[in-house]
């Protein structure tokens, strides 16, 4: 049995959940998310309490018995506290503004890179190098952020760049350091 898919996940008060065949609804005070669950997994609401079950032990019922609890656990937690990704900006002259919901980028290029915020993510600016990326949807969040990221990756030399808030930044030695 999967260690992490026969945990029960308890449903908060003020989160409602619907299961309607195989998609699985869960609505709570930050918004709605759904998830179609794949065919051998089952899903079974009981008072407070969802339960995921696989019919048997092939090797597809037990891959997507752990992810399955996983998913709706997070997408539970997400409609009641919600998920945010902290990343900063290292590097002389790189900052970021709020341009209504956008973020505008000063990242060393010859022109200022904008970033327009998805359906249901939303951008916070701390200070001129710290900024939230937040939402409902794990996946959704953190591939935005992972996007930002990408627009300037943090050098292994100088370590300018995008990274994650605590992001340790493994630096190399140049060729004066033989």
């Amino acid at each position: 049995m999967s260690r992490i898919g026969r945990l029960p996940i308890t449903v908060p008060a003020g989160v409602e959940v619907k299961i309607d065949g195989d998609l699985v609804t869960v609505k709570g005070g930050k918004g709605e998310l759904s998830h179609a669950v794949a065919s051998p997994i089952e899903v079974n609401l009981e008072d407070t309490t969802l339960s995921v079950t696989r019919p048997n032990d092939e090797r597809l019922a037990r891959s997507l018995h752990g992810l399955t609890r996983t998913l709706i656990a997070n997408m539970i937690e997400g409609v009641t506290k919600g998920y945010e990704k902290k990343l900063e900006i290292v590097g002389t002259g790189y900052r970021v503004q709020a341009k209504g919901s956008d973020l505008e980028f000063a990242l060393g290029f010859s022109h200022p890179v904008t970033v327009t915020a998805p359906e249901g993510i939303a951008f916070s600016v701390e200070g001129p190098t710290k900024f939230t990326v937040s939402g409902i949807d794990k996946q959704r969040v953190g591939e935005v952020a992972a996007n930002i990221r990408k627009l300037r990756k943090p050098d292994p030399y100088k370590g300018k760049g995008i990274r994650y808030a605590g992001e340790v930044v493994r630096r190399k030695v140049g060729k004066a350091g033989k």
